[in-house]
């Protein structure tokens, strides 16, 4: 029962632990529609000198307003329409950590790049904190959409997405749902609906494991609604696994480390992915026929989840799937691609030589092939 529940936590990165005080920046209520956010520069990579930024924020169709950074190109032609990307994720992550380096580095290569918070974390709107819902994250992105589209300098018709870790399987579900998206990368993915529900390896799939979970966030409803999961366990035990150990040296230390960001403080709602648990995000990505690229390091925990959206979102069938659908109509423009020697926190930034950002820079992403995969499809 316990396992079941951590393993959702898991898949964002998130260690369950006792729980914690809740940190006062991260929890004020905001008025809806006015948001206060940091101007200053607080992202844990460098600003680029190839990149201007502005904070934005956008509105979604539930209501919530959105946290973002816009990234444009420092030398762009004036007065052409740029094609544009959305990014998002990890899950639990904010826009100051992976997502706002993916954006940067898009938007170094030609690209307007947008990173936003999710509804409910960061510097978005929603109450209670650290909530996540299969149709409101997914609206998330298509809100983003909306709002690229609507920019002076961008070509709405040339407008793509990037879901990294547990926005990975979001994006997936938003270019299912959304035609206007052209192109999609899902980077290190999880698919959060499968874990909520079959547990990690799909170890509980079955129906007693998922009614025993049920049970326990049922009378968690009643109990403490508002309580929260630890993020990823500090201090690290001596034999935690190695995935556990690679999230530590990217959310807990100064790698990474952000105050506002869910996984390096005090984690998630522990109802907060109730909802992930009885849905299934992936069921129609066979019909995507846009653009899509699976990235995942050939060494990461996580890789299955890729590897099955992939053979899926092609065949229309995989492990881990109990339906078969018919294949996709348009194979030929979807694309798996394994990064050697790379884990699953490779992908966040790059990885580093040694643990904790201490050494050299690995340069694991692929920044120039994501580039030319969006300049082909967009």
């Amino acid at each position: 029962m316990k396992h079941l529940i951590l393993s959702a936590m898991l898949a964002a990165g998130v260690l369950a632990a006792c729980h914690q005080p809740k940190n006062d920046q991260q929890t004020n209520k905001e008025d809806m529609t006015q948001l206060t956010l940091t101007q200053e520069w607080d992202k844990v990579f460098p600003l680029s000198d190839k990149v201007n930024h502005r904070k934005v924020t956008f509105e979604t169709q539930y209501g919530l307003t959105l946290a973002a950074d816009l990234y444009t190109p420092l030398n762009a032609p004036e007065g052409e329409k740029l094609a544009a990307i959305a990014v998002s994720g990890p899950f639990g992550a904010t826009k100051e950590q992976s997502s706002g380096l993916y954006a940067m580095r898009m938007a170094e290569r030609g690209f307007v790049a947008l990173a936003f918070d999710p509804s409910y974390t960061g510097e978005s709107s929603g109450e209670p904190r650290r909530t996540a819902s299969p149709d409101i994250n997914t609206e998330d992105f298509m809100a983003a959409v909306d709002y690229l589209a609507q920019l002076p300098d961008v070509d709405a018709e040339r407008i793509g997405i990037i879901g990294i870790c547990g926005w990975g399987g979001i994006a997936l579900n938003a270019a299912a749902a959304d035609t206007r998206i052209k192109a999609t990368v899902a980077s290190t993915m999880y698919d959060m609906t499968r874990v909520s529900g079959n547990g990690y390896f799909d170890a509980n799939d079955n129906e007693a494991d998922r009614h025993a979970a049920r049970e326990a966030m049922s009378r968690q409803r009643l109990a403490d609604p508002k309580a929260m999961a630890g993020g990823v366990v500090d201090p690290l035990p001596d034999d935690a696994p190695q995935f556990v150990k690679d999230y530590f040296d990217y959310y807990k230390t100064p790698r990474g480390y952000h105050q506002r960001s869910g996984n390096s403080n005090d984690g998630w709602r522990v109802i907060g992915t109730q909802a992930f648990s009885n849905a299934r995000f992936l069921y129609y990505i066979n019909e995507i026929r846009s653009a899509v690229l699976v990235m995942h390091g050939e060494k990461a925990h996580s890789r299955y989840f890729g590897e099955a959206a992939y053979k899926y979102m092609v065949e229309g069938k995989a492990e881990g799937y109990n339906t078969t659908v018919k294949p996709n109509p348009v194979p030929e423009n979807k694309q798996l691609l394994i990064i050697p020697g790379a884990s699953h926190c490779d992908l966040y930034d790059g990885g580093f030589t040694e643990a904790q950002g201490k050494g050299e820079p690995k340069n694991l992403i692929p920044w120039d092939t994501l580039a030319e995969f969006f300049a082909k499809n967009l």
